[in-house]
């Protein structure tokens, strides 16, 4: 059998959803998860409950992303 290896670095493929969630299992104490689900419908789902917290973390991911396309 196969060994994969996840480098670290940014891709412009699109990933399966449970390879980027078997990644980072193990190494989260707080969870934002934002898509589509498998019927094109949005999904949302955090296990933050304050909802500052989760819009903070939703900018802080707005901003890295911003950074990487102008790298």
């Amino acid at each position: 059998m196969s060994k994969v290896i996840n480098l670290p670095c940014v891709t412009s493929l699109n990933l399966p959803p449970n390879c980027i969630l078997q990644g980072a299992w193990s190494k989260l104490q707080g969870v934002v998860l934002i898509g589509w689900d498998k019927h094109g419908d949005f999904y949302f789902a955090s296990s933050i409950a304050d909802g500052g917290d989760v819009l903070w973390l939703m900018e802080k991911a707005k901003k890295e992303l911003l950074e990487i396309s102008e790298g």
